[in-house]
C-alpha cells in the first residue's frame, strides 16, 4: 500500500480539540462526529482513537501520539515535514524521533490542513489540552474546542449511580493521581459526594487518604474500571472494606492495575440502590462475546442488536463471493434488463446488487438503466445496498425479511397491467428454489440466473480459531445449515461451554450432527428474532443467578481455568 500525503495549501490549517468521552462510542456528540467526518488529520492515543475513527472520512491520516514521529522532507514552499500515513501508522522515509503532541498538532495543521486532536473524556479537564491550545494560540493556529463527557459524570451514569439526590448533596470531583494533602482535608471533612478518578491500584489508598481526613469507615463506595465500555465492572463496599473486597475477589495489582477507575463515595450517592439502578451491566448480553459468521456488511444491523443487547459482537465470514464458471448466462440477462425484457428484478441479497452493479459497470451502465423496471429486495440491507447503487426498490417484504416474506407481498401476474410476465433473478450458486416456485405460482416466468458463487472462505486469525475451540466466545449465531459446516470446516466446533443459537429447525439439525448443543433457537426465520432470542435466554440466566444468590458470569466464565484468571 502506497503511503497517502497530507495535501499542502494555505500556511495555517485548523485545529478542533475534541472530547471522545469516557469509552462509548455512542457518547461522541453530533459536533463531534461533524468534526470527525471533515478532518484531514486525527491526532490521538491509541484507546482514543479506537473511538473516533470511524466516524473519520476514508483517507484522512491518522497519527498516534503514542508512536515514536518522524522527521521527514517538507512540503514544497512551507518548509513543513510531510507527515505519511501507511496502514493507519506514521511513516517517512526519514528518521524517527519523538515528538511531544503540541508540535504534532501544529505541525500537521500547518499547510492549510484540518486538524481533530482527540482526547479522552473531556478537553477542559485533559491534563495536556490546555497547554497545547496555549501552543496554537501562540503560533497563530487557528482552533475550537468540542466538548465531551467527562469520565467523571459519564462512568457513574453507566454504572447506575447518581450524584446528586432530591436534597441536592453537595459533589466534589478529585482527582487521586495529583491531589494535595489539603485537597484530601477538604473533602474529608465534606459529607457530600466524592469523585475520585484514580488507577485500580490506588483505590485502596484513596480509601484510606479519606478515612484519615475524616470520612466514616462504613461510608458507601463504587469502584468503577472500564467505563461505559462493554469490559465495565463495578464493585461496591465502603471505604474500609474496599481493600477486603479486592483481595477477596482477587482484584490485586498486575501489569494492569495502573488503569484508570471511578470511585464515588458518600451516603447520598445512591450506592446502596445500585442493584436497581444498575441499567448498563444488566443489560441480558452485558459483556458476552458473541460470534456472528458473517461478513461486516451481511451482519451490520444485526451486530449493532446485539450492541443494544450489550454484546460485543465478532463478525467471522465464512463464506467468500466469486463470478460464475460460466458468465454467460448473466451476460445475456443484464443486456434483456436493458432491452426490456423483465417486467420485474428480485434481488435476494447484498451479493446479488454487488453481482448486478460490477457486471454494469463493466458494461458502462448505470442506476438509470433500471427505469421502468420494478425492483424487490428481500430485506433491509438488500434494499441498502440498492439505495447506495441509486436505486430504490418498488418492493421489501412488509413482514419477514425472506423469499418467503417476499412471495407473501408479490402481486400476482396480471396481463391487463403487466405488460411482461418474466422477471430477473440474480442469486447465488446455492440458493433454494423457494422464491422460483413461488413466482411461478403466481404465474410469472422466471429467469433463474448464477450472478454468483459462494465458496468457503479463508479461515480465520489463529487467535480467533483458538477462542472458537477453547471456549473463549459466549455464543455463535448460525444463520443458515451453511455457517454449521462452513464454520467448523474453516475453525473447528465451538466449545461446550458456548452458547449454540440457530435460526430454525434445519440450522439446528446440522448443527447437532456436528456434535453441537442447540441451546436457543428463533421462534421465526429472522436474524433479529435469533438476537432476540439470545437476549432472553441471557436475561433468564442472569434472573437465575440472582435468584439463587450466584455471581451473574458469562459463559466463557465456566470454562475450565477461566475462574482461575485474574480479575481486573
Amino acid at each position: 500500500m502506497s503511503p497517502t500525503t497530507l495535501p499542502a495549501g494555505p500556511e495555517h490549517g485548523h485545529v478542533t480539540f475534541l472530547g471522545a468521552g469516557p469509552g462509548d462510542p455512542g457518547l461522541l456528540t453530533l459536533r463531534a462526529v461533524e468534526a470527525l467526518a471533515n478532518a484531514d488529520v486525527l491526532v490521538a492515543e491509541h484507546e482514543v482513537l479506537d473511538v473516533v475513527r470511524a466516524h473519520a472520512r476514508q483517507g484522512v491520516a491518522v497519527l498516534n501520539t503514542e508512536l515514536d514521529m518522524p522527521i521527514g522532507s517538507t512540503y514544497p514552499g512551507t518548509g513543513t515535514p510531510q507527515l505519511a500515513v501507511v496502514d493507519g501508522t506514521s511513516t517517512t522515509a526519514g528518521v524517527p524521533a519523538v515528538r511531544d503532541a503540541a508540535h504534532l498538532v501544529m505541525e500537521a495543521a500547518r499547510g492549510g490542513r484540518r486538524v481533530v486532536r482527540a482526547v479522552s473524556g473531556d478537553p477542559g479537564l485533559d491534563t495536556y489540552a490546555a497547554g497545547e491550545m496555549l501552543a496554537c494560540a501562540r503560533a497563530g493556529v487557528p482552533f475550537e474546542v468540542v466538548p465531551g463527557v467527562a469520565a467523571a459524570v459519564g462512568v457513574p451514569a453507566y454504572a447506575g449511580v447518581p450524584l446528586r439526590d432530591a436534597q441536592g448533596a453537595d459533589v466534589r470531583f478529585v482527582d487521586a493521581r495529583t491531589a494535595s494533602d489539603r485537597c484530601w482535608t477538604e473533602v474529608g471533612a465534606s459529607d457530600g459526594t466524592v469523585v475520585v478518578s484514580t488507577t485500580l491500584d490506588s483505590v485502596a489508598s484513596a480509601a484510606g487518604e479519606l478515612v484519615a481526613a475524616g470520612r466514616k469507615p462504613d461510608t458507601p463506595l463504587t469502584v468503577t474500571v472500564a467505563g461505559t465500555t462493554t469490559r465495565q465492572r463495578t464493585w461496591s463496599a465502603t471505604l474500609g472494606t474496599i481493600a477486603q473486597v479486592f483481595k477477596q475477589g482477587k482484584v490485586l495489582p498486575s501489569p494492569e492495575g495502573g488503569r484508570p477507575v471511578i470511585a464515588v463515595v458518600g451516603e447520598r450517592s445512591a450506592a446502596a440502590q445500585r442493584e436497581q439502578l444498575s441499567w448498563f451491566e444488566s443489560k441480558p448480553l452485558f459483556g458476552w462475546r458473541v460470534l456472528v459468521p458473517r461478513t461486516k456488511e451481511q451482519s451490520a444491523t444485526l451486530s449493532d442488536q446485539l450492541r443494544s443487547y450489550g454484546a460485543v459482537p465478532h463478525e467471522v465470514p465464512t463464506i467468500a463471493v466469486e463470478p460464475p464458471r460460466t458468465p454467460q448466462q448473466m451476460e445475456r440477462a443484464v443486456k434483456g434488463l436493458v432491452t426490456g425484457r423483465y417486467e420485474w428484478i428480485a434481488f435476494t441479497s447484498v451479493n446479488a446488487v454487488k453481482a448486478v452493479r460490477e457486471k454494469f459497470e463493466e458494461y458502462g451502465l448505470d442506476a438509470r438503466a433500471f427505469a421502468g423496471i420494478k425492483v424487490a429486495a428481500v430485506g433491509e440491507q438488500t434494499a441498502k445496498a440498492l439505495v447506495a447503487f441509486g436505486v430504490k426498490p418498488d418492493l421489501v417484504p412488509s413482514g419477514e425479511q425472506s423469499a418467503a416474506g417476499l412471495l407473501e407481498d408479490w402481486p400476482p401476474y396480471d396481463p391487463v397491467f403487466d405488460p411482461i410476465d418474466r422477471v430477473f433473478l440474480p442469486r447465488a450458486d446455492i440458493a433454494t428454489e423457494t422464491l422460483v416456485a413461488g413466482l411461478i405460482e403466481l404465474g410469472w416466468e422466471v429467469d433463474d440466473v448464477t450472478a454468483y458463487r459462494t465458496v468457503r472462505a479463508s479461515p480465520p486469525p489463529q487467535e480467533t480459531r483458538e477462542a472458537i475451540k477453547g471456549g473463549g466466545f459466549d455464543a455463535v449465531l448460525f444463520t443458515s445449515s451453511s455457517t454449521v459446516r462452513n464454520l467448523v470446516g474453516i475453525a473447528g466446533k465451538p466449545h461446550n461451554v458456548t452458547v449454540i443459537a440457530c435460526i430454525g429447525p434445519a440450522t439446528a439439525k446440522t448443527a447437532e450432527e456436528h456434535g453441537l448443543r442447540v441451546d436457543v433457537m428463533a421462534p421465526e426465520p429472522s436474524v433479529h428474532k435469533l438476537a432476540e432470542a439470545l437476549a432472553d435466554f441471557g436475561l433468564r440466566r442472569r434472573a437465575s443467578a440472582v435468584e439463587s444468590g450466584d455471581p451473574v458470569t458469562r459463559p466463557s466464565e465456566r470454562r475450565p481455568g477461566a475462574r482461575r484468571r485474574r480479575s481486573t
